[in-house]
């Protein structure tokens, strides 16, 4: 190849770089190369760059990015990268396996910061189990399956786009993802299969006996749509074993959140809960999976982006045994948007209180989290008078301090105080785009996991957030979080609604504006929007009250006057009332639609979005926790390293001023 040519494809390469990582090429020598049609995104395996490249030298480093079609390369000296730089220019490589052939073309970097993703958790209520059968288990179980038979009605034999599929016990229906539950298969599960769950079932490893497989077989290349089992077909736990190679898993939350889970040979995969309901799982069409160069497939885990450690692994022919129980009655889960029994039905019954981490991670991910990617539009329009108690806090700040904003909502507060240095952090996505198109900084995070440093925060706020926390070890958990965030000296500001919005014989303006205009519903309906007028309380940082006794177990609405929930469910709270219970739905009655509206907006009362129609303007419902007197301090005070500097209450809401030791 000539020398112009080769030029042209450098320059090429340049550009490529500076758009994808915002990495400028230098012209003088360093020891680091970037190598383009050197990566993971074009079939370039670590094991065959890494052989290439030692070829000039001793390899300090070699990142791979995922999916990206350039490779950085760090030498133990200049000299040796630039002998690199020279030979690799315009040398044409033949990628492993698939016998391509690619040309190669290298540039000089400065030092290289690409950032590895966090670890991922796996999706709620998924399992992998490894090596759950012997090597002689797994033959036995493929032989099993006779492939070169005729079709035939007994096992429901089909032969897929995607793959080839036998149906035992009941055959699953590809023309309406359902089962006929009427009309068993003869012959019921194979007797290696009814022996391989009876051990499951004595391990532990499922509570229930299934009565149909799905066996699928998967050649290199072929996969299968992301989906979720049909909620009226089968029961909660849905189990798969992998047999004859590993392969990587794709689940996706509704909230685009995506997990790669790799799925071991002879491993079981079991999913109940969330991750069966909600999530859908899917394996992309291709012939290589991207893995863990260290583990080569043979460990559990998500599949993350360490760029230092990342492999190609070639797909083998892969025989999937996928075990079902089958539902006799309609499904009453508590994902409704994503149900089919519940499609078109008004949910009479309300969410009920949380007892546990996952009822309480659920009843705020269906009426918070869902809510506010909902209604962010209709929200932001509602949030633009500043509350001047926490303005005044910002103002009094240091010039130069670092503010977190944990729980930023559109950033009203981001832009008070220009000589603050304050970021935003949201966990609804939408509400963090609107932030970026004020030029606020603003991330998307969860506020009991903030991705920054401890100790970096000279100041942090949290401006009715912990409210919509549905158990106290959460509340106190938050709380904790703020504090890690802060230098010793620093201060946080915490405010969330209050349980008494008649306070020393003075209405809140939350129960004040009943009759005004409705308009302004939306926009003092909630801690998270209350505007306040000039004058304040005085400060009540000695008070104490009943509800302080309940702080460490949820109060179930407990003193203050709340009434006790009848069956632990949420009740629906009446805009501009007192309140009567501490835990409760709050309605948000949304002005203008949604840009999307789905399916079950007019006929679904309760979640999966949490709303209900009333006309053309659909009705949400957020999950509050109101705080009662003394009860935030309280929280505050019984963390260690921490001390309240004051507290105080503002129209409606309690608040804190939290210092770290």
């Amino acid at each position: 190849m000539n020398k112009k040519k080769i030029m042209r494809k450098q320059v090429r390469a340049q550009h490529t770089l500076m758009r994808h990582e915002g990495i400028e090429c230098v012209s003088h020598a360093t020891q680091n190369l970037v190598i383009a049609n050197a990566g993971l995104g074009n079939g370039m395996s670590r094991h065959q760059l890494l052989k290439t490249v030692e070829e000039y030298g001793l390899v300090e480093a070699l990142l791979m990015p995922p999916n990206k079609p350039y490779s950085f390369v760090k030498y133990g000296s200049t000299e040796e990268a630039k002998k690199a730089f020279d030979a690799l220019n315009g040398r044409e490589l033949t990628l492993g396996d698939s016998g391509q052939n690619v040309v190669l073309y290298s540039n000089f970097v400065e030092k290289v910061f690409l950032k590895n993703a966090v670890p991922t958790n796996l999706p709620p209520g998924l399992v992998v189990i490894e090596k759950v059968v012997s090597p002689e288990e797994e033959r036995r179980m493929l032989e099993s399956i006779d492939w070169m038979g005729d079709e035939d009605a007994q096992n429901a034999q089909k032969t897929l786009k995607h793959r080839k599929v036998k149906h035992f016990g009941y055959e699953f229906r590809y023309d309406n993802n359902n089962v006929d539950k009427d009309k068993p298969l003869p012959g019921g599960l194979p007797e290696i299969c009814s022996l391989f769950l009876e051990k499951c079932l004595k391990q532990g490893y499922i509570k229930h006996k299934p009565d149909q497989l799905t066996v699928n077989q998967y050649e290199p290349g072929q996969g299968i749509p992301p989906h979720i089992d049909t909620h009226s077909a089968f029961e909660d736990e849905i189990i798969s074993l992998s047999l004859g190679a590993e392969i990587v898993m794709d689940f996706k939350h509704p909230d685009g959140h995506t997990v790669a889970v790799m799925l071991p040979r002879c491993s079981l995969l079991v999913m109940s809960g969330e991750s069966r309901y909600l999530w859908t799982h899917g394996i992309t069409p291709r012939k290589y999976d991207i893995i863990q160069a260290s583990e080569l497939g043979q460990k559990v885990g998500t599949i993350t982006a360490d760029v230092g450690d990342l492999t190609l692994n070639q797909r083998k022919t892969r025989t999937s045994f996928t075990f079902r129980k089958v539902r006799r009655s309609p499904c009453n889960c508590i994902y409704p948007s994503v149900c089919d029994s519940q499609k078109g039905q008004k949910r009479q019954i309300q969410p009920s209180f949380p007892h546990n981490e996952m009822e309480a991670s659920e009843l705020e991910q269906e009426y918070v989290h869902k809510v506010y990617e909902e209604i962010a539009t209709h929200f932001s329009s509602t949030r633009h008078s500043p509350w001047p108690r926490i303005v005044e806090f910002l103002r009094s700040l240091p010039e130069g301090s670092i503010v977190a904003d944990v729980g930023c909502g559109n950033g009203k507060y981001l832009g008070i105080n220009k000589d603050l240095y304050m970021i935003g952090c949201d966990r609804s996505k939408n509400l963090v785009d609107i932030c970026g198109e004020k030029n606020f900084q603003a991330f998307v995070g969860d506020a009991l996991s903030v991705p920054i440093r401890s100790g970096s925060c000279d100041a942090c706020i949290s401006i009715a957030v912990i409210h919509h926390f549905s158990t106290a070890e959460r509340r106190l958990a938050a709380i904790r979080e703020l504090a890690r965030l802060l230098r010793p000296g620093g201060t946080a500001l915490i405010y969330v609604w209050a349980m008494e919005q008649e306070y020393k014989n003075q209405k809140s303006k939350y129960l004040k504006e009943k009759h005004g205009n409705k308009d302004k519903e939306e926009e003092i309906n909630s801690g998270m929007a209350q505007r306040l007028p000039g004058d304040q309380m005085p400060d009540s940082s000695s008070q104490d009250s009943a509800c302080t006794d309940q702080l460490l177990g949820d109060s179930k609405d407990k003193g203050c006057g709340a009434k006790p929930v009848a069956d632990s469910r949420l009740p629906v709270h009446t805009n501009r009332t007192s309140f009567h219970s501490q835990d409760l739905l709050v309605p948000w009655h949304l002005k203008g639609g949604t840009k999307k509206r789905r399916e079950n907006v007019e006929t679904v009362l309760f979640p999966a979005g949490s709303k209900e129609s009333q006309g053309p303007s659909p009705v949400f419902h957020r999950y509050y926790h109101v705080f009662c007197e003394g009860e935030l301090e309280a929280a505050c005070r019984s963390l260690d390293g921490v001390r309240v500097q004051k507290s105080y209450y503002d129209q409606g809401n309690w608040c804190v001023v939290l210092e770290k030791l």
